[in-house]
């Protein structure tokens, strides 16, 4: 009888710190918080890469005054601050006022091939073209029909003609692949009337 208490009586003992099972658990516990705590710095773990302090627009060359730090959680792809500082470089496609500036958008100034080309509108143009926009190029001839001369061009900048009253004249400067500003200009130079209109 005095053996079956003392046996009961052991497994009811709490166990001691040299008891394995003891330690597993301890283990066990800590490797949890650990790896919840490094989950969560992870998570709240940001980068600084530059941003457009405005909306660019295609053939901007880049520097101090057109770009911002933004400290934001991203992955690859954008361009770290200050280690991939873009300045004399040139943008590629058009960036809106905030977004962040992929590093595929940027490209020396050799590999740019983009001219900007004026383009009066007869038309008016919508408020809403600005620079970085991207608009069509339509021109109608005296005895023909309205025509795409330019598809999805970006838009450099505008020349508002505030003494127009909405009857058109205002110039916009579109970006224009190198190999296209001929066919460009030669449509635009026997155009009546000429229009250009934002997309997107």
């Amino acid at each position: 009888m005095g053996d079956d208490v003392q046996a009961v009586a052991a497994r009811l003992r709490p166990p001691g710190w040299r008891d394995p099972r003891l330690v597993v658990g301890v283990l066990l516990i800590v490797i949890a918080v650990v790896g919840v705590a490094a989950a969560l710095r992870a998570a709240d773990r940001t980068m600084p890469v530059y941003a457009a302090a405005d909306a660019l627009a295609p053939g901007t060359v880049l520097d101090e005054s057109n770009l911002l730090i933004a400290h934001v959680r991203v992955g690859d792809g954008y361009l770290a601050a200050p280690a991939d500082a873009p300045f004399g470089r040139v943008l590629t496609r058009a960036v809106g006022d905030g977004e962040l500036v992929p590093a595929s958008a940027v490209a020396t100034r050799e590999d740019f091939d983009g001219r900007p080309v004026a383009v009066i509108a007869s038309a008016p143009v919508a408020d809403g073209v600005e620079a970085g926009a991207v608009v069509d190029v339509w021109v109608t001839p005296e005895d023909g029909s309205s025509t795409r001369v330019g598809e999805a061009l970006a838009v450099a900048a505008v020349e508002r003609d505030e003494g127009s009253f909405g009857l058109g004249g205002e110039t916009v400067y579109v970006v224009v692949p190198g190999d296209e500003v001929g066919a460009l200009l030669d449509a635009l130079a026997a155009a009546a009337e000429v229009a250009v209109v934002g997309i997107g």
